[in-house]
Order: structure tokens, then C-alpha cells, then sequence
């Protein structure tokens, strides 16, 4: 390798360590990027966009293209121009050690502007091919808000195109149905209602509102304190005793947000010198936890129980506690975790295990427990962090587990110890949907009902809706322009579902997201198959023929 590429390949390995947080002497050169270094597909797109930038290269690069530090270097090396010399150090510090070479590498990186980002041009991502990707931070902007000007055009485009429906105001309550001012039409419209995780239906029950509305009367609106301080109400103790006994498990913690019970957990029992170890289809919430635990962060292929069991095998003699953690139910597929075997291997490699259950609470298990219940598992997870704002029709998170484990983290878990709790009458009218759902297992069947009917319909269409097996459905599309295209055709025939992208997805995985509630009716069901149907036709969206014919 000449000195040129020599260089390259420092510039790619300081600005992975950069994004990374890695020591140097943990980025080794065979090290696999997403199994060893835990570097997620938003991560990875950090570092491509920072090394396009400073190598004036337009390379592009999916998870699983480039798996080690050497072969990413190789797509760099080979784009490179040979009259654009990789921003680096003297030959005198080509000679020091590698230490001092990613030391001095960063800086040089710091340093170095190329011409589209000091005239803020942003030439790689010109014209229709620009994604969400192409406008994450990489420290290459002298300005900090540079970045957010190219965004402002790019996002102007996307609406005016009818693309960017993000945030629109919803008017009254929202069920099956919802009234919602469309930005593009300039009026209110009533759209059928597939974008809502009121799975049961319990946010707009009067008793949950008739519970919220005595509370406040009790409590205020609020508590204007943490919980250690002055925020606990007896409301807030009722509320964990009836989730750890929806569980089975001995205690409970009540986080202001799911977001805030996953980066509270995993950075208060894991740490540097300890794995963290999770599906590279995690929560943003399970990913940033892992981040700032300062802990070795490892990723496995979706699902893939051998892929983690050769990790943790490969691994098993480093020092330190282990976590694997996985979502329940995978918030952008809809597919379940394989929990039974999962249980397996963290029993055969002493592995503690958290799983996320967002989207389980409520919808799977005889009772709505959850993933534990759906497997017939209860009580055996390790942590079963979840939030209160999908199926239990509220705001807030959660995590339940054995008690000594669960008082460690009121006084360790920074996102729950120096954060104001939820409000009590929120707690109130929690505990009420509780008790509803309990009484009322008729409002599941009813979900499932609709969940079936929908999933088959899509499958026997041709829709690829993956390994959905929850109240997500997704229908997965590819590229991100055509998700779009077929997001605006489904909104203007009254149909309001999410489009996904990056970052909610990999570059090339967008999807619609439909989700599946107990109050659609048969007639919302088959409307949003006919509707689904003639936008897929309107876009020349391939259906699979197999199933189609």
C-alpha cells in the first residue's frame, strides 16, 4: 500500500474511532463493524458522509457491505481522486505509532474543509437521490447549522412535492377515524386512522378520562418534581404495583417516557469494561442506552439466533457483565423477538437480558402481557422495559423486574433520579386503563380479529408485509422516493399511515407502517385494502406475483 492509500485508510480509522467513542487499540483492523463495534446503520451513515466530504468521494455504503475496518478502507482507496490528497499528517507521523497516527488524523479531519461544505453546497446530495442520510451531522461544518440549511431546502422540495406530511395537527379526538388539517390542501380532513398506537382503544374510554379529570381535581396538573424529591403520589405506587403484577414480576419504576426508561436502565447496570448486546433492529432508545454506557456495544444480524450465539462465544472469555437486549415486538416490522431461544443462550453464556415491550404490552399474551406471556415465559426476562403511551392510551415508561434490581435504579437511573415523573391524574387515568383492559379481554380479540383479516388480505394481494406478527403490518417498498410517492397517494384518497425512512429505517428499507387498532371496523379494513391496492397500481408498485395472481 502507497503512502497516498496509507493515509486514506488512517483518515477512515480515525473517523470511525471519532464516531465510534472506541479506544484505538479496540479498532482492530479485521474487527467487524456491527458485530464487534456495535456501529449502526445511522452511525455507519455518520461516518460515510464525514469520509465523502473530507476524501471528496462519493462512496455509498449499506450495513452489511463493508464489514471491517479494511474492506471500508477499500471502497474509500479505490473512489479516492488521485489529485486530492487524504487530509493527513507529516511523514514523521506516518512513522509514530498507531496512537499518535488516529490522534493526528482526527485533527487534520477537524481541520480540513472541501469546497461543497465551505460554500455549504451540498453536491452529493443534489437533485431526486437525496435521502434523510445525507444530512446527518459529521463535524466537517465550520458552522454547526449548516447542516440545517441544506436540510431546510431539501425539506421545502420534499413538500412541495406532497412528500413531507410530518407533524400535521390532529383535531379532536383520534379513533379509527381522525380529523386532520392537511398542510397541502389547505383545509381539515377526515382521514381513516392507520398511524395511532391506541391498539385498545383505552385513550379516549370515559372512564380513563373521567379517572383523569377527578385526579387533577386531587392533584393539580402536576407534580414539578422527581420522584426521590417530591413528585411520588400514592397515584404514581398504585401505578407500578398494577404493571409489576401485569408482568409477574416482584417491582416496578415509572420513567417519564419509554424513550427515557431504556437509556436510564442500560446506562445505570451496564458500563465500560461490560457488553451490551442487541438486534441491529433495536429502538433508537435501546441504541442511544448503549451509547452512553460506555460499554462494548455488539450487534447481530435481526433475529438470527446462531449469528448471536457465535458472538457471544467469541467473545466469552472477556472480562465483565453481559446484556443482551432486543425489542418484544420490532417497532418498524412488527415481527416478534425469538425469545425461547434467545433465554437459551443467555443462560448458556451468563447473560442478564432485557427486552423492550412497547409495542408488546397490550397486544400480545392471553392477557396483553406481553412477549413473556405470548411465549408462555412470564416472570423469566431479566428487565421488561416499556412505555405507557401505545396500548395503555397514556404517557410514560416503565421497567419491571426483581426488586433489589429495580431499587438500585431509582437511585442510579439519571433519566428517572433528575427528571420530573408524569403527571398523576396521567397515573390516574393509567391505573383505570389497567383495570379496563383486564376486564375486558373482548377489546384483544377484537384487535387480533382485525390484525388477521388485514395481514392475510395484504399477503394474498401481494404485499410484502415481511414476518409481521403484532399490530404493526408493515409493507415494505425499498426505495425511499417511491415509499413517498406512495405515502402522498394514500393520504390524498384519505388514508393517513406512516411512511418510513431513514433514520427510522436503513437507506434502502423504506416501508408504510400501518398499524392495526381494535376500533376499525370490517368496512375500514376493506377501504384500506382498496385503497392500498389502487396506490401500489398508481406507482407501479411490484407486487409479489405469487401471491398476487
Amino acid at each position: 500500500m502507497n503512502a497516498a492509500h496509507q493515509d486514506i485508510a488512517a483518515t477512515v480509522r480515525a473517523v470511525v474511532q471519532k464516531h465510534s467513542q472506541y479506544a484505538d487499540e479496540a479498532l482492530q483492523n479485521h474487527a467487524l463493524l456491527q458485530e464487534d463495534l456495535g456501529i449502526d446503520s445511522i452511525m455507519l451513515a455518520g461516518i460515510v458522509s464525514e469520509l465523502n466530504s473530507l476524501l471528496q468521494t462519493r462512496v455509498n455504503v449499506s450495513p452489511g457491505d463493508s464489514d471491517t475496518l479494511v474492506s471500508l478502507s477499500a471502497r474509500f482507496v479505490a473512489q479516492a481522486p488521485a489529485q486530492v490528497p487524504a487530509p493527513m499528517p507529516s511523514e514523521e507521523t506516518r512513522n509514530a505509532d498507531p496512537a499518535a497516527l488516529a490522534r493526528a488524523a482526527v485533527a487534520a479531519a477537524a481541520a480540513f474543509t472541501s469546497p461543497s461544505v465551505a460554500t455549504g453546497d451540498n453536491s452529493s446530495s443534489a437533485g431526486n437521490k437525496a435521502t434523510m442520510r445525507d444530512f446527518v451531522g459529521n463535524g466537517t461544518d465550520p458552522d454547526i447549522f449548516t447542516k440545517t440549511r441544506r436540510f431546510q431546502r431539501f425539506q421545502r422540495e420534499r413538500a412541495e412535492q406532497g412528500h413531507f406530511w410530518y407533524g400535521m395537527a390532529s383535531r379532536g379526538r383520534s379513533s379509527n377515524r381522525a380529523r386532520i388539517f392537511d398542510r397541502h390542501e389547505g383545509r381539515e380532513r377526515e382521514f381513516l386512522l392507520f398511524a395511532s398506537n391506541n391498539y385498545l382503544g383505552l385513550a379516549n374510554d370515559e372512564r380513563v378520562l373521567d379517572a383523569i379529570q377527578q385526579a387533577s381535581r386531587e392533584y393539580g396538573a402536576t407534580n414539578t418534581g422527581s420522584r426521590l424529591i417530591a413528585g411520588t403520589t400514592e397515584v404514581h405506587q398504585v401505578l407500578e404495583r398494577k404493571l409489576a403484577q401485569l408482568k409477574g414480576r416482584e417491582d416496578c419504576l415509572v420513567f417519564p417516557s419509554g424513550y427515557s426508561a431504556n437509556l436510564g436502565t442500560i446506562a445505570a447496570l451496564v458500563g465500560p469494561g461490560d457488553q451490551v448486546i442487541g438486534d441491529v433492529y433495536n429502538h433508537m432508545s435501546i441504541q442511544d442506552g448503549c451509547k452512553l454506557s460506555g460499554a462494548t456495544r455488539r450487534l447481530y444480524p435481526h433475529n438470527d439466533m446462531q449469528a448471536l450465539e457465535d458472538m457471544l462465544a467469541r467473545h466469552e472469555d472477556q472480562p465483565g457483565g453481559r446484556l443482551i437486549v432486543a425489542d418484544g415486538v420490532f417497532s418498524m416490522h412488527g415481527d416478534i423477538v425469538h425469545l425461547p431461544e434467545l433465554l437459551k443462550l443467555a443462560q448458556r453464556y451468563q447473560a442478564r437480558v432485557l427486552i423492550d415491550e412497547a409495542h408488546s404490552t397490550g397486544v400480545l399474551g392471553a392477557t396483553g402481557s406481553g412477549t413473556t406471556e405470548h411465549f408462555q415465559l412470564k416472570g423469566r426476562v431479566d428487565l421488561e422495559v416499556g412505555t405507557m403511551s401505545k396500548a395503555l392510551g397514556g404517557q410514560g415508561g416503565f421497567v419491571v423486574g426483581d426488586a433489589e434490581v429495580i431499587d438500585y435504579l431509582r437511585y442510579y437511573a439519571n433519566s428517572y433520579v433528575f427528571a420530573a415523573t408524569i403527571p398523576a391524574p396521567v397515573a390516574a387515568g393509567l391505573n383505570a386503563s389497567l383495570d379496563i383492559m383486564a376486564a375486558e379481554p373482548e377489546r384483544l380479540v377484537r384487535l387480533w380479529s382485525n390484525i388477521d383479516y388485514l395481514k392475510t388480505s395484504l399477503d394474498r394481494l401481494g404485499f410484502d408485509t415481511e414476518q409481521s406478527n403484532s399490530a404493526i403490518i408493515p409493507v415494505r417498498i425499498g426505495d425511499e422516493t417511491l415509499a413517498m410517492n406512495m405515502g402522498r397517494s394514500l393520504r390524498r384518497r384519505g388514508l393517513y399511515c406512516q411512511t418510513v425512512v431513514f433514520p427510522g429505517v436503513a437507506v434502502g428499507d423504506a416501508r408504510l407502517r400501518i398499524s392495526v387498532l381494535e376500533s376499525h371496523t370490517r368496512q375500514d379494513l376493506d377501504q384500506a385494502l382498496d385503497m392500498l391496492l389502487e396506490a401500489a397500481q398508481e406507482n407501479r408498485l411490484p407486487l409479489r406475483e405469487a401471491l398476487a395472481a
